[in-house]
């Protein structure tokens, strides 16, 4: 098991480094922040995707019995996302 480190202990640490080091390690914990934060934010935008997804295949009608239109079928759904992207974009 690993020891846990205090600020405190990285803080005396980083210190004895030049400040040219002190600038590169700073450098290198932003990156690391930024790329998580960068994954985090594209983890929501798809769920954002996958929600609306949802919501469009919640809202198409079931065409299972009977005759099945396949054009028809293909209109409505652009349609929808038509309807949908243009009310996103207003």
């Amino acid at each position: 098991m690993s020891k846990k480190v205090t600020i405190e202990q990285i803080e005396h640490l980083a210190v004895q480094l030049a400040p040219q080091e002190q600038l590169a390690l700073v450098a290198r914990i932003c990156e690391k922040l930024s790329a998580i934060a960068l994954s985090e934010r594209s983890r929501q935008e798809r769920i954002k995707v996958v929600g609306e997804l949802l919501a469009e295949v919640e809202d198409l009608e079931d065409d299972s019995q009977g005759e099945t239109d396949a054009a028809e079928i293909i209109r409505r759904m652009r349609d929808a996302r038509i309807t949908h992207l243009c009310q996103k974009n207003a």
